[in-house]
């Protein structure tokens, strides 16, 4: 099978189009033809070597793909051969074939193409637990979303619409009307105003309940301040620090330097709430993370869990998709079609 191979830590040049090995399912697994494979911030963190998740090199990224049963392990059941399915992957996605536990495995709704749902899994998840799980989100609380034109920016703006809330969002200019479209209620402009004076303006002085922020460092401490009485903050990301080599690492270290530490007494006193996530440390918890996708996926049959894909590059363009998403150029997701 052809799969893309993060070779070293570097720019670009360090993705290859490799031949592997076709890999064949053990027992409780399935071995899925990949039609379309998410692309997200992590893969991009990994090959600049700035993700410490990320399995040691050369190796093959991915969380997520859409594809096609081929074959069943022991054990599984081979009525899935064929059939169209989503798959959480832990690493391998990015390739023309990956296998995946059964529990890892949903079927493929008929009204989303292969695209699309290789756009749910991570997105979906990420802001199902900032919003509903960890965040407590409810109807007429009002949330920001920071980098809101994003594949997790568009996610929670979905979800925190169905909840009920007021939804801000932090995205550059050209984003604005599509996001307005897709039911934004206030987008702010991030690279030409300082969003925090902005936002405490149109929210007459009082600030969110909830702020979801995954750039990290100095920008934790303006999200902490945007929250008003019973406020929550969740922080998913460093993205401030993505750049390749010596940048890269100047970039985390400065990043780290701004990172504001929260004290319990603090918190309390100020009634506020601060949390994070990380996805990839879920593996553990397959029975609750399966329970959140049952949930999606009923959104997605329901009509407001609606995943947009900006672009489908082929994976010999893996390059310039990286290249794409680190521009900020994409609304919604990404994803590699082999």
């Amino acid at each position: 099978m052809r799969a893309i191979v993060t070779t070293r830590n570097g720019d670009v040049g360090a993705l290859k189009i490799e031949e592997r090995p076709d890999p064949v399912p053990s027992k409780g697994q399935l071995l899925i033809r990949v039609k379309a494979s998410g692309l997200n911030f992590a893969d991009i963190l990994a090959r600049q070597g700035l993700y410490p998740d990320g399995p040691p090199k050369p190796c093959v990224m991915g969380y997520e793909v859409a594809g096609i049963v081929e074959a069943a392990g022991d054990e599984t059941d081979r009525a899935l051969i064929g059939k169209s399915v989503i798959a959480m992957t832990r690493f391998g996605g990015q390739a023309e074939l990956v296998v995946a536990p059964i529990t890892q495995i949903l079927e493929k709704p008929e009204i989303l193409s292969f695209e699309q749902g290789a756009a749910i899994p991570t997105n979906y998840l990420t802001a199902w637990a900032l919003l509903v799980t960890m965040g407590g989100l409810k109807k007429d609380e009002s949330v920001l979303i920071h980098n809101a034109g994003g594949g997790v920016g568009l996610a929670a703006l979905d979800i925190a619409k169905h909840i009920g809330a007021t939804t801000y969002g932090t995205a550059s200019a050209a984003k604005h009307e599509f996001l307005k479209a897709r039911g934004l209620d206030q987008a702010i402009d991030y690279r030409h105003q300082d969003w925090l004076p902005v936002l405490i303006d149109l929210t007459k002085g009082r600030g969110v309940e909830l702020v979801i922020d995954p750039l990290g460092g100095k920008s934790w401490k303006k999200s902490y301040r945007a929250l008003r009485a019973t406020g929550r903050m969740g922080v998913f990301g460093m993205s401030t620090a993505s750049a390749s080599g010596i940048l890269g690492k100047l970039r985390a270290m400065k990043a780290l330097a701004q990172t504001p530490r929260f004290h319990p007494l603090s918190l309390m006193n100020r009634n506020k709430g601060v949390f994070g996530l990380n996805l990839g440390h879920m593996w553990g918890e397959g029975e609750k993370v399966s329970g959140w996708m049952r949930e999606i996926m009923n959104g997605v049959a329901e009509g407001w869990i609606r995943p947009h894909v900006d672009r489908a590059f082929p994976f010999d363009q893996v390059a310039d998709a990286h290249r794409y998403i680190e521009a900020r150029k994409n609304i919604g997701k990404v994803v590699l079609v082999p």
